[in-house]
């Protein structure tokens, strides 16, 4: 595996950063296409991505299992309807053993910095283990992967025990303690009722109610899991009509929100089944269009927040005097743990300033006034170089896998194209292909309810555009993405250092591998690149 460069160093055919679902994905397609020089490098000692950082109490997934998962790797046992994050973590690590992965991911191998070489139309990779260089690079840090923290004012003198909730500590015992949980996103609804009953006293600080709907999850019966060992259409159907209800429910979100009404009375009814106290009911109801923001799924947050041994502050945290949080509306409230469920650095990832482009610019740079992108995957000025969940790419009510999966289509026909160019070459995305594109898709996002629906969230970024949701189906953005389109590319090639014409002839050059002729290994995993999710769409 590998080579070297002009210098010796060592150099791969593609780098992938990352190895979560998007990483792990494009590593298996990798292998499919008959590419098998390539790197995953990971910052950690394990893979897994978001689902190896969140371990906390009662993390979970929002997505049903059957359809949380690759098309190309059905899982017949899954153990609940909604998966925990264990058995999440544990697919993935499975994911990585059945395709062959291990000899292609180095652990510890945290990217410093990726610089675009013009003269040698590469990438220079400095990480962690060393370096390397490579002709592509796939970035799959994903958007969940920096926890990110408030700067509150006496924050460094609080005595007691301080944590985000993707770093938990699991070698500090809540029990008996005085707890301050600070936020109310999908991982604190999720935390809240796991620790209640353990610790002394919990106070929930709460800047805005989230919409929360009844999670039905259970567990998958013996019969079920047997059905879809032994029939595997079973399996399909499932998640086909899991996909299919989903992508029913995309015009509400995105071209009528007012008819989102309905589900808000549903939501109300769930809290009003926990929550009997009129004053606390009117706390936790947002003033909010449902969909706006993020909604969450829990059976168990609103009697968690009913019992006497919690409190809600209706309001965001202030400052901390010692040992004392105060809350904005001047709620004080003295505390021995502080867990912060304050999200991730979305929209201003840090990996964009360790990705250096064709002008010398970051990708933070570029990005300064928004991130954009073509087709959610490659950015102009930095050629070779795409992301797997890029900008625009987010879901709001159904499975990022599709969306990954989505990518790894493009990604796999942007490599037949170098392919069929030959010799040293690199694609550089057109600036007028990605505003084009760009243009398009925030002129769709005006209608939806995230932008319409009164609220501020973490899909907006600091200039209040929604650069992270996707405004259509699943199905829409597998067409968007099923192959590269030469014109929105200029082709650059080592030997003149000039930008070829879109439409120029293919100079002679390897033809590009059969997508069949690997499956790198898998007897469950392989055969099911044609499942319901990946033909229906």
């Amino acid at each position: 595996m590998g080579g070297k460069d002009e210098r010796g160093r060592e150099h791969v055919r593609v780098a992938v950063i990352g190895s979560g679902f998007g990483g792990l994905g494009a590593a298996v397609r990798l292998r499919r296409e008959g590419i098998t020089d390539f790197v995953v490098l990971e910052r950690a000692d394990s893979v897994g991505g978001t689902w190896r950082d969140n371990s906390y109490p009662g993390c979970a997934c929002d997505v049903p299992s059957h359809l949380y998962s690759f098309s190309f790797a059905p899982n017949p046992d899954w153990p609940r309807t909604f998966s925990g994050q264990p058995a999440i973590r544990s697919y993935l690590e499975h994911v990585a053993d059945t395709f062959g992965l291990r000899r292609h991911i180095r652990l510890d191998s945290e990217v410093r910095l990726m610089r675009w070489d013009a003269d040698e139309l590469h990438w220079e990779i400095e990480t962690a283990s060393g370096h390397l260089t490579a002709d592509v690079v796939v970035s799959a840090t994903g958007p969940l992967s920096d926890p990110k923290m408030p700067e509150v004012p006496g924050l460094a003198e609080f005595p007691g025990k301080v944590f985000h909730s993707a770093r938990w500590d699991h070698d500090y015992d809540l029990r008996g303690k005085r707890v301050a949980m600070i936020g109310t996103g999908a991982s604190a609804i999720q935390i809240v009722p796991a620790i209640a009953p353990e610790v002394e006293r919990l106070t929930l600080f709460q800047r805005t109610p989230p919409w929360v709907m009844p999670r039905t999850d259970r567990a998958i019966t013996a019969v079920e899991r047997w059905l879809h060992r032994q029939l595997p259409f079973t399996r399909a159907a499932r998640r086909g009509l899991l996909w299919g209800l989903r992508e029913l429910q995309v015009s509400a979100f995105t071209k009528r929100p007012n008819q989102l009404g309905l589900i808000e009375s549903l939501a109300k009814a769930n809290m009003a089944r926990s929550i009997k106290d009129p004053a606390l009911r009117a706390k936790l109801t947002p003033s909010y269009r449902i969909g706006c923001k993020r909604i969450l799924l829990s059976s168990e947050y609103y009697p968690a927040l009913a019992r006497p041994d919690v409190d809600l502050v209706a309001s965001g945290l202030k400052e901390i005097r010692g040992s004392v949080l105060v809350a904005a509306d001047g709620t004080e409230t003295e505390v021995d743990a502080i867990i912060f469920g304050t999200g991730f650095h979305v929209t201003d990832m840090p990996i964009a300033d360790r990705v250096v482009g064709a002008d010398g610019q970051t990708l933070a740079d570029a990005w300064k006034d928004g991130m954009q992108s073509l087709r959610g995957a490659t950015a102009a000025g930095f050629p070779n170089w795409m992301t797997i969940i890029g900008p625009n790419t987010g879901l709001g009510n159904s499975s990022m896998i599709l969306m990954i999966e989505s990518q790894l289509n493009y990604m796999a026909d942007y490599l037949r194209q170098l392919g069929v160019l030959g010799g040293k070459v690199a694609l550089a995305a057109r600036p007028s292909a990605v505003n084009q594109w760009n243009r398009q898709v925030q002129a769709r996002m005006e209608r939806t309810v995230w932008n319409t629906g009164g609220c501020t969230s973490w899909y907006l970024d600091a200039q209040g555009r929604n650069t992270t949701v996707w405004p259509g189906t699943t199905g829409e953005f597998r067409r968007e993405t099923r192959s590269v389109d030469l014109a929105e590319y200029e082709v650059v090639r080592v030997r003149d250092r000039e930008l070829l014409p879109a439409g120029a002839a293919p100079l002679p050059g390897a033809l590009p591998p059969d997508p069949r002729a690997s499956n790198a290994g898998g007897a469950e995993f392989a055969g099911e690149a044609g499942s319901v999710a990946e033909e229906v769409a």
